[in-house]
């Protein structure tokens, strides 16, 4: 197994810690609640991050804490679509469509919500009224966001990146024809 400090990890894919947290930034505005601060990218742990007020509400944390899935998840598959096309399906791709794809996984690729957005989502299952409820809803997510950084030691979020980048795509053209 190859082992490259996440430090370079985050250089070679950067649009996707930007995009990232460009969703968590962007669900905040969605939900009202206040941000503070965002740093989209930089040489450090974390490599990007958005400080905002406590959200008021158990759907609010929810979809600040997970939003990068969806946003980076779309973005990554649609960035992507119009370059597999030549690529998956022709084998005739240019360089420039090779650009496309590095960009379309590398935003996929960062879609997996951070521990840390784990731990935030746990405290607003405790913490809100929600009680039983968000804690059901809480519970297998935040356990699915931590085998997911679990998973990151054997490439699964690279994994996904491609498979968003390749299969979506696919499926779309198969379903087209």
């Amino acid at each position: 197994m190859i082992i490259i400090p996440g430090q370079l990890i985050a250089l070679l894919t950067f649009p996707g810690v930007i995009v990232h947290e460009i969703a968590h930034q962007l669900f905040c505005r969605w939900f009202g609640v206040a941000v503070f601060d965002v740093c989209y990218f930089r040489f450090g742990n974390p490599v990007g991050y958005v400080v905002h007020e406590p959200p008021r509400t158990f759907k609010q944390s929810f979809f600040i804490s997970v939003g990068p899935l969806f946003v980076n998840t779309f973005l990554g598959a649609m960035i992507a679509f119009p370059a597999m096309i030549p690529v998956g399906q022709f084998e005739a791709g240019t360089p420039l469509d090779y650009v496309i794809i590095w960009l379309g996984v590398s935003i996929a690729m960062h879609a997996f919500p951070s521990t840390g957005d784990a731990m935030s989502l746990w405290r607003a299952a405790k913490e809100f009224h929600g009680g039983f409820l968000a804690k059901i809803i809480a519970a297998p997510v935040v356990g699915m966001i931590y085998l997911c950084a679990l998973g990151r030691i054997f490439w699964l979020d690279a994994i996904f990146g491609v498979a968003v980048c390749w299969a979506i795509p696919t499926l779309l053209v198969y379903a087209l024809s």
